[in-house]
């Protein structure tokens, strides 16, 4: 590990803590004396995300977590339950332990994730990602939304 400062290879670790997934350092350069932040985390197996039109493309926790952002706009929705959302999806996709995943598998588990979170950012993802039709297939997702909601209570 290189000093930001100095350029010097050489370091000691002050502190190590675990952070989520990955393990932050906090590191002291042998030569300059200045202290610098370094995280790690571990090196994972690409996975490609198949799109709809055949296209493949690495996956990037960054999309995910921008249209749920975008979802959950004005939203009474944390950015940390924005970021465990996206972790969660995350780990469930490494986890199936392929190289490659259909982009249609993705947005289904956001979409459940959303629906459990919360009613109006599940309708506003769905209606981009679903590319509703018109109206009356709109409203047959809010009912059948309704209806779950309304079995749950029961």
């Amino acid at each position: 590990m290189k000093c930001p400062y100095c350029g010097a290879s050489e370091s000691r670790v002050i502190d190590t803590r675990e952070v989520g997934d990955s393990i932050r350092r906090r590191r002291e350069c042998q030569v300059c004396k200045q202290r610098f932040t370094t995280y790690e985390r571990v090196a994972k197996v690409t996975l490609l995300v198949v799109k709809r039109d055949g296209r493949r493309e690495p996956f990037d926790r960054q999309k995910i977590f921008e249209g749920i952002r975008k979802a959950c706009a004005k939203r009474p929705i944390s950015t940390e339950q924005i970021e465990q959302m996206v972790s969660d999806i995350e780990t469930k996709l490494y986890g199936l332990g392929k190289s490659e995943i259909p982009s249609q598998d993705i947005g289904e588990m956001v979409i459940e994730k959303l629906r459990d979170l919360d009613a109006v950012a599940y309708v506003r993802f769905a209606s981009v990602y679903r590319s509703f039709q018109d109206l009356e297939a709109l409203k047959r997702e809010v009912d059948e939304m309704l209806e779950r909601r309304n079995a749950q209570k029961e």
